[in-house]
């Protein structure tokens, strides 16, 4: 297998790794609480500490692979995480557990990112559609099957093996990274910004951390009001630092760039329902339909399995059509199969929605697919890494924004109600609401150039070129003619 189908395989691997982790302990707390010796409430701080580790330190990887060379950072990334993993396993109290999953996090934090930048560095242009297809994957299916595979894992095993089944994977990851990954390295030695990286960490931390409890009863309003706040203070003191210095942690001034900024504010609106998707449907599924964690995690799992499917046919699609046209139409359906949802019910047969799920599954993995994309289709090679950056803080935003949104709706639809028991009829506003919330993002795709990446998806290049120049000769010949018709009137 060559370079270019394999390194693709290797960041997904390392990435579906993480992605799963960071949600399968959701269903296993019960268990490690019980086993460690405190409440599965008290407990959630090992989420939130994964949660803050992520937004602290995901400003700081794209420094840190230019300054040490993505490859290296990239291996070390999962060697950290694979430390956390076996302090989580190991862990006899609260405190334990709690540091060994910010160690994940900062893992994490690098891994996501930096695995990006190595395939950008890595891969053809040509062959990128196809890369980010594999990339894609992992972000969808790991938090869909991680709930199921955790509750199995605790049931018919033990809850360490949830974390101990990381180290064979990361150590054929990191084998495989260092065989076949380039050691590339950038010219430009930048100082690191320690001050942007405060005061977006800060930030990030605020917002998204606020933004994750929101709704969820974990925390007093005020708390969560004053984290939003601070938060969003520090960003936009960021912002105003930002402007000042040559070497920003999170360079804003990309999105000057169509695409970029496209895939950006587009992306995050459409992320919010696929945010959401994974805390509203499994909630549906056992509050609402009284199903096992089982059964409703093997419902679930066929969105996984649209977006597996997807992977064959990214490249086709997207150069049949474009990225502007395929983004755009494409938002709009995956929003409506996101709607489908508020239509699910008690009576609604298990196999219709496995199938709807796996259709609409397929359709946000292809969306995906193209945001991530045609991201970079205008960045310099320079700014790849600052590029990355910016891209990973703004999902783990919007996935925190997508499950904020998602969780006031349905308080919000209990209140209006005057009813305290959550039932199933409560979560087709929030299926609606997020699924508006992503369909606006069409209007910011039509919005880019009718060519918008087309280096990368090989569509009609020739005939975008010559339909430019059919164009200027048109305008060329109207001007010539206005001209004449001057010259006419003169003589």
């Amino acid at each position: 297998m060559n370079k270019q189908r394999l390194i693709p395989l290797i960041v997904a691997t390392a990435l579906f790794m993480e992605n799963m982790d960071s949600t399968v302990i959701s269903t296993s707390l019960p268990a490690i609480a019980g086993d460690i010796g405190t409440s599965p409430l008290t407990l959630k701080l090992a989420i939130t500490s994964y949660l803050l580790s992520l937004a602290v330190f995901i400003p700081a990887s794209g420094w840190t692979a230019d300054r040490f060379g993505p490859r290296l950072v990239f291996s070390s990334a999962i060697a950290v995480f694979m430390a956390g993993s076996i302090g989580c396993a190991l862990s006899g109290s609260v405190t334990d557990f709690v540091i060994a999953r910010t160690l994940q996090g900062i893992g994490g934090a690098m891994m996501t990112p930096v695995g990006r930048l190595v395939l950008l560095r890595s891969i053809d242009k040509s062959a990128l559609v196809n890369a980010m297809a594999w990339v894609t994957v992992p972000a969808l299916v790991g938090p869909v099957i991680g709930p199921p595979v955790g509750g199995f894992i605790t049931t018919y095993f033990s809850w360490h093996w949830i974390f101990l089944i990381n180290i064979p994977i990361g150590l054929l990851g990191i084998f495989m990274a260092l065989r076949f990954i380039d050691p590339i390295k950038s010219d430009s030695r930048e100082p690191f910004d320690l001050y942007g990286m405060v005061l977006a960490g800060l930030g990030l931390a605020g917002i998204a951390f606020g933004l994750s409890v929101a709704g969820l009863n974990l925390l007093p309003w005020s708390v969560v009001a004053s984290l939003v706040a601070i938060g969003a203070i520090s960003m936009t003191l960021y912002v105003i630092h930002a402007r000042r210095t040559a070497s920003p942690v999170l360079d804003f001034a990309l999105l000057r760039l169509p695409t970029m900024r496209a895939s950006i504010v587009g992306g995050f609106l459409f992320r919010v329902g696929v945010g959401a998707l994974p805390f509203l449907l499994p909630l549906l599924m056992q509050v609402g339909f009284g199903l096992s964690p089982f059964r409703s995690g093997l419902v679930t799992f066929a969105s996984a399995v649209g977006a597996m499917g997807m992977k064959t046919l990214a490249a086709r699609i997207i150069r049949a059509f474009g990225f502007r046209n395929l983004m755009t139409v494409n938002a709009v359906i995956g929003s409506v199969f996101l709607a489908a949802c508020a239509l699910f019910t008690a009576t609604t047969p298990l196999l219709l929605i496995a199938i709807i799920l796996v259709v609409g599954g397929f359709f946000r993995s292809l969306e995906f697919t193209a945001i991530n994309t045609v991201a970079y289709a205008e960045v310099d090679p320079p700014q790849m890494s600052r590029a990355t950056t910016l891209v990973s803080v703004n999902q783990q935003l919007a996935i925190s924004a997508g499950v904020a949104i998602g969780a006031l709706c349905v308080e919000s639809t209990l209140l209006m109600r005057h009813v305290q028991e959550l039932t199933a009829d409560a979560f087709a506003p929030a299926f609606l609401l997020v699924s508006v919330i992503s369909m606006m993002s069409a209007f910011l795709f039509w919005r880019m150039p009718d060519d918008a990446g087309h280096e990368i998806s090989g569509r009609k290049a020739v005939e975008i070129s010559s339909r430019k120049g059919a164009a200027k000769e048109a305008v060329k010949a109207a001007s010539q003619g206005t001209q004449d018709a001057r010259d006419q009137k003169l003589g």
